[in-house]
Order: C-alpha cells, then structure tokens, then sequence
C-alpha cells in the first residue's frame, strides 16, 4: 500500500512538473549512494535549470508534514547521488536545485530550493 501511494506521488509530482515546462529526464535514478526520485530539466527560464525532486507521501499529517521529513542527512545523500548522477550523464548544464514536493492525502505541494 505504502509503495503503491509512494508511485501514485511520483507520477503525480511528475506531471505537475511537464505541466510547468520541465521536460523529466529520470525517475527513480539509483547508484550505490542512494536514489533520485525525479530528475526535470527547464529551458523556460533564463538560466537551464536542473530540478532534482525529492518527493514525499503521506496519507495525513499526523507524524508531521512530509516536507518536514527530509532530513539533513537525507540531503548529504542527495547531493551526493546528484553529483554521481551528473558524473553519469554528460551534456547536462545548468542551475542544479534541490526541491521538495510533498503530496499530503491528494494535495500537492512543491517547496523549489529547499536546501
């Protein structure tokens, strides 16, 4: 069930991002470091734009909110996947930004430059 909402999340959190332009250019991306959840690319803006997506699910509120949930050691790690992700894929350039997208019962929220 948990795994099922985490998909649902993603697919959703992926759709906001076409709809804003981004083009999805991985889900789900893995190393030995970790995982991305959702890798967006942006020419709309002046400057390219990565927008690498952490994305958090929650059926409610009642542990707190899942933008809460990403923790500092959480973002080391993502930063550290990102860079190896970088490594991997040439011909990417631009702005790198960390977001949080949170999506709360079916709700969603999007938190561009969290860390």
């Amino acid at each position: 069930m948990r795994m099922a909402r985490a998909r649902w999340a993603e697919e959703l959190v992926a759709d906001y991002y076409r709809r804003d332009g981004y083009r999805i250019i991985a889900r789900n991306w893995q190393c030995r470091e970790g995982e991305l959840d959702i890798v967006a690319f942006s020419i709309c803006d002046m400057v390219p734009t990565l927008a690498v997506v952490e994305v958090r699910a929650r059926a409610t509120d009642y542990f707190g909110s899942p933008l809460e949930s990403v923790t500092l050691a959480k973002q080391k790690k993502l930063r550290i996947t990102t860079k190896k992700f970088l490594t991997s894929e040439s011909g990417i350039y631009g702005a790198v930004r960390f977001d949080v997208a949170s999506v709360l019962g079916t709700k969603i929220e999007v938190l561009e430059n969290a860390f």
